[in-house]
């Protein structure tokens, strides 16, 4: 690890502006993600600025149609929110797959998105749901967010303080983990908003998140496994690596998607 000087940011407001005046500093609320990068001297920040203790940045809560996690919000706290398990209880499924125990006390919701890990399992829940990625400049859709690996829309000096999802009428997610990280190796989240408004997301198996679109149409005319189980997935494009081939990651695509659809039906 390089040196580097360590600060806990009091509020939202004196995290912004010292990112604005430290343009090489990073922010780091679980550090999940920071912390590995920088021991193994991947990223040399000036500063890292801690705002995971920040109370303004944590909390669950329904406002009207919609499900409001604050951005430090830990893993273990969504997957154990009543409010999470009625509103949208296959994000609290999600969370509770993350990682393992000591990580799920840590990682935080708006770390993991705005890391944009390609084998992350929030990013596939945030773009299933169209939820919006809410910072301190505005609000971003979630398909205009996700650009590519480790890659967003957020600009210099933007924090996320929430992220807003939409109450789907029901939802699900599938996944087939790395047994050693947890990390998926493919991860399908599928949500229904009724009239025939499916989306599918896949997190694991490409560069980044991704719509599964041919999905979301077949599912649109016919909500069952048997829908899913006559289209095929394209191994271009997708990831490769000593875990797995991409046709591998293609089929998993396909087998994911239908245990999430038949969790569901």
């Amino acid at each position: 690890m390089y040196n580097l000087t360590y600060k806990r940011a009091k509020s939202i407001d004196e995290a912004k502006q010292f990112i604005g005046a430290n343009p090489d500093a990073k922010l780091m609320s679980g550090g999940m993600t920071l912390l590995p990068t920088l021991k193994q001297r991947l990223a040399q920040p000036s500063h890292v600025v801690d705002i995971g203790g920040l109370a303004e940045l944590r909390g669950i809560e329904v406002k009207g149609d919609r499900l409001i996690v604050g951005a430090a919000t830990r893993h273990f706290d969504v997957a154990s929110s009543a409010v999470v398990k009625k509103a949208i209880p296959a994000l609290a499924y999600l969370a509770n797959l993350i990682g393992d125990q000591q990580v799920r006390n840590m990682g935080t919701m708006g770390g993991s998105v705005a890391n944009n890990d390609p084998a992350a399992d929030y990013p596939s829940a945030v773009l299933a749901l169209n939820a919006s990625v809410v910072t301190t400049k505005r609000e971003i859709a979630a398909d205009s967010y996700f650009k590519g690996v480790f890659e967003t829309a957020l600009e210099a000096g933007e924090i996320i303080t929430k992220i807003s999802f939409p109450l789907p009428k029901r939802a699900a997610y599938a996944k087939f983990a790395h047994p050693a990280s947890g990390y998926a190796m493919t991860g399908v989240f599928v949500a229904d908003f009724g009239g025939g408004n499916i989306r599918v997301a896949v997190t694991g198996a490409g560069p980044g998140v991704f719509r599964w679109k041919e999905a979301e149409a077949a599912l649109a005319k016919n909500f069952s496994k048997q829908a899913v189980s006559g289209l095929a997935v394209k191994a271009d494009g997708l990831n490769a690596d000593i875990h797995a081939p991409a046709e591998y990651r293609a089929n998993l695509v396909k087998v994911m998607c239908e245990r999430a659809v038949q969790s569901i039906a």
